[in-house]
């Protein structure tokens, strides 16, 4: 059974913004990368699927098993006993990489809760970005926003007001932004970033006009704007509650906001002599350079590493090596006690 795997680029097709031009250039070893310019996101150790759709989305392993398949049957190879005891074949997982070839329009992912009650999914959808290609992203309300008013800013599709109303924060390559959820966000044009997040597809539209989506018909999650809007975090969040939630260069344990870590981790590691990591569920994404990995186990070959490689890694391979001149972001599920 597989303990480790390089993943080919899983993009689905006909997204309603641009992009994926930046995937191909960062998955240059990869030739199954996408063309066209409306596949701006790469699955990435998925198990889940679009919203609405059955298989879309799914990762799969070289031999043609979907991931969610391979995990529902062995869990404990890939998860380990902690996590199976706390989270059953729930990965708690999935990244994405993620090309706005344009600005994406303004958004809600609902909480837990929310999503529960009114959608019936297992999760919400937290996110975090880690950037890989800067620009400006916007972020949660400046002020406190009435019910009613967002309502009218939505039917009027009054994305001015929309956009006036948040922060706007310069990001640059290294840095991360951890979005919770419930609040409204947009990734601007030009930014190329690693999203990892809950594993869901669950966003409820602000904007919409100029896209290629049906928003009054596509962007409520099937509930109505009326209830799907209650998932938006309406308050005012001041500049220093925005800035805790961006880490400037952050590398090792201080990747993320700590704020993140009861969804998902992720750590950036400069690989420059053998490093050893801990076992764990895991994606592995090399940001740079070229290197190695090496199981601990007796006899494990070594896989080589470039840039723009994803890898799985299963909880069975136990501790393994990196070694070489790399920058390696590893991504995992929350901890376990």
């Amino acid at each position: 059974m597989t303990t480790l795997e390089h993943l080919k680029s899983n993009q689905p097709a006909d997204r309603f913004y641009r992009g994926g031009n930046k995937i191909r250039s960062f998955r240059s070893v990869d030739s199954e990368a996408a063309t066209g310019d409306h596949v701006p996101e790469d699955w990435v150790g998925s198990t889940t699927t679009l919203f609405g759709d059955a298989r879309v989305g799914l990762s799969r392993l070289a031999n043609g098993t979907t991931l969610r398949d391979a995990v529902e049957q062995h869990p404990q190879h890939w998860l380990g006993p902690k996590h199976v005891a706390a989270f059953g074949t729930d990965t708690r997982l999935l990244v994405k990489l993620l090309d706005a070839g344009e600005r994406l329009p303004v958004h809600v992912h609902p909480t837990d809760d929310f999503a529960l009650n009114h959608v019936g999914t297992q999760h919400g959808k937290a996110e975090a970005w880690y950037i890989l290609e800067g620009g400006t992203v916007h972020l949660g309300f400046t002020r406190a926003i009435e019910a009613e008013e967002l309502g009218r800013w939505v039917d009027a599709q009054n994305v001015t007001a929309i956009l006036a109303a948040m922060h706007t924060v310069e990001v640059h390559a290294g840095d991360s932004i951890y979005v919770p959820p419930g609040m409204p966000h947009a990734i601007g044009a030009g930014i190329f970033l690693i999203e990892v997040q809950q594993p869901e597809d669950l966003s409820i539209l602000l904007e919409w006009q100029d896209y290629a989506i049906d928003g009054p018909a596509d962007g409520h999650l099937g509930i109505g704007f009326r209830a799907a809007l209650d998932a938006t975090d309406t308050r005012a969040w001041t500049s220093a509650q925005i800035s805790a939630l961006v880490v400037r260069g952050g590398v090792s344990d201080h990747t993320l906001a700590d704020s993140s870590a009861e969804y998902f981790r992720a750590s950036r590691v400069d690989v420059s002599a053998p490093t050893t990591f801990a076992a764990g569920f895991s994606v592995l994404v090399v940001l740079s350079g070229t290197g190695m990995v090496t199981a601990s186990a007796p006899g494990a070959q070594a896989i080589p590493l470039s840039a723009g490689d994803t890898l799985l890694l299963a909880h069975a391979l136990g501790e393994f090596t990196v070694d070489g001149n790399l920058a390696v972001l590893r991504c995992q599920p929350p901890a376990t006690r």
